[in-house]
């Protein structure tokens, strides 16, 4: 929602020289929304569950690691080159305020993908220590005799 307000906010600008900051923070906002949005739209409807060939954990911290990151720049550079207009002043504070909540996501996701690690480290082990255990096991079998005896 964040995204969406400072998207909304940063579009209501009439007129800017020089206008690669808006621009940025136009792009970088819009992008956010769009991704998220989608990766809110697969784990709303379970649609991830269909694809278990991709690392959701690890796809949902690298957006918003990305977004934190790119959102944190397009706010600075935002500040530091507008024209006080009240948009503009606007869309930097709903900027740091998105940076903020993205940087919780981000803390949040960075738990979630190392107890998922850790979980599937932990059952990889056990696996490999249960194919070792019955690969040591002897079958006694009466109908093969040993050669030396």
């Amino acid at each position: 929602l964040l995204a969406l307000t400072a998207f909304i906010c940063i579009e209501t600008i009439m007129e800017c020289s020089p206008c690669e900051g808006l621009y940025f923070f136009e792009f970088v906002s819009c992008s956010a929304l769009v991704v998220t949005g989608a990766l809110l739209l697969l784990f709303s409807l379970n649609l991830h569950t269909r694809i278990p060939q991709i690392n959701w954990n690890l796809t949902d911290l690298v957006n918003t690691g990305l977004s934190t990151f790119f959102f944190f720049i397009a706010s600075v550079v935002l500040a530091a080159l507008n024209h006080k207009t009240g948009a503009e002043i606007a869309a930097v504070v709903f900027g740091f305020l998105a940076t903020a909540v993205y940087a919780v996501n981000t803390f949040l996701a960075v738990q979630k993908w190392r107890m998922s690690s850790r979980q599937q480290s932990s059952r990889q082990s056990s696996d490999y220590i249960r194919a070792r255990t019955e690969s040591r096991e002897v079958v006694h079998r009466p109908e093969i005799q040993r050669l030396d005896a």
